[in-house]
């Protein structure tokens, strides 16, 4: 259990059923003081093997998305009182043994937003099994990711991310996408809000049971990846304004 501030692990879930034991079992529980699952409408029995494995459990009625997942994920972790929230998938594919390392990352200052990269080593993810054209756009929308923002993260694409009370009491996450771009949507928002970023490396597994999105849908995710950079430089230069980039706390307060 944690004696510096409550830690919450996370996970947004969908047709998790095969996976979510053993992924649940691999977290150190003695780093954490809750898991909660959210069941984003699934179709097998995920929340039945959540409910037997005395996870806290909370079910959409019917599939949100993936970002309204973690939306829900994060109001709920927030409102126990969570110092650091960790998001975990439970499909396995990402090690949980790292959690503590992400854990101290935050508690000795290093970052705010810590992400689980498989690019470290650089060429680690094909060695787990990350399909070529993934790795190939993946390396390719990071690049582009960097450029914009100004930083020198080996992934930006990685699902496997641990948040600071702080930063997520003050991105607007309740105003980004409810698909997978959420995931863009909050590291943007995280530096423009002047966050800093820390990485360690995790190794991955790639196999059927994992959840993958289809190459279509890599398509529209990358798509969307390029709409988020653009707005984040239009709103930077004061071009446009987007309600994703605007302090909801600033904007309580102004007459």
């Amino acid at each position: 259990m944690s004696t510096e501030g409550k830690v919450i692990v996370v996970m947004p879930a969908y047709n998790a059923a095969e996976t979510l034991v053993d992924t649940y079992r691999s977290i150190p529980a003695e780093h954490v003081d809750q898991v909660i699952l959210v069941d984003d409408g699934s179709i097998d029995n995920t929340a039945g093997i959540a409910e037997e494995l005395g996870l806290q459990l909370i079910i959409h009625p019917h599939n949100a998305g993936y970002g309204a997942n973690q939306k829900t994920c994060y109001m709920e972790a927030l409102r126990q009182g969570a110092e650091i929230v960790i998001m975990l998938h439970p499909d396995g594919q990402y090690d949980p043994n790292i959690i503590p390392l992400m854990i101290s990352a935050i508690r000795e200052g290093k970052g705010d937003f810590i992400m689980g990269s498989r690019f470290l080593p650089p060429k680690s993810a094909l060695q787990g099994g990350m399909p070529r054209y993934k790795y190939v756009s993946n390396r390719f929308l990071t690049a582009t990711e960097n450029l914009v923002m100004g930083t020198d993260l080996s992934e930006c694409h990685t699902g496997y991310r641990a948040y600071s009370r702080q930063l997520l009491l003050t991105v607007p996450f309740l105003r980004n996408s409810n698909n997978f771009v959420f995931d863009t949507e909050m590291i943007f928002q995280a530096q423009h809000f002047g966050f800093r970023f820390a990485e360690v490396p995790v190794s991955t597994r790639y196999f059927n049971e994992a959840s993958s999105i289809s190459f279509w849908a890599s398509i529209q995710y990358g798509l969307g990846t390029l709409g988020v950079a653009t707005r984040y430089l239009l709103h930077r230069s004061g071009l446009r304004h987007y309600d994703v980039f605007r302090s909801p706390r600033r904007e309580r307060a102004a007459p």
